[in-house]
């Protein structure tokens, strides 16, 4: 039987994925398919510990709503800069990316 500490691990190890790849990578896309990642095991603790602690209430699955809102709202504002970024100086490489010489 999967129980609630399956979902944790899983959890965790989704979170750690984003968070690694997050500090270590330096194409911006890929920072933010990391984000991506990490509010999803955000989301799979919150339907986790609300399926296992109130079953009768539904909280977890509507703040899982709202952080996936929330990283839709990301996405686009995030991928909006990257695309001016990268209509100025034609890289999108965190490191050589310096907005105070235009």
């Amino acid at each position: 039987m999967i129980g609630l500490e399956h979902y944790l691990i899983l959890a965790a190890l989704l979170f750690s994925i984003g968070l690694y790849g997050a500090l270590v990578k330096r194409n911006a896309v890929i920072i933010l398919m990391c984000i991506e990642i990490m509010l999803n095991a955000v989301n799979i603790m919150l339907i986790a510990f609300s399926r296992f602690v109130v079953p009768a209430m539904l909280t977890g699955q509507v703040f899982a709503i709202f952080v996936i809102v929330v990283a839709a709202a990301e996405a686009a504002v995030g991928l909006a800069i990257i695309i001016a970024i990268y209509r100025n100086r034609q890289l999108i490489d965190i490191s050589k990316i310096n907005l105070m010489k235009w």
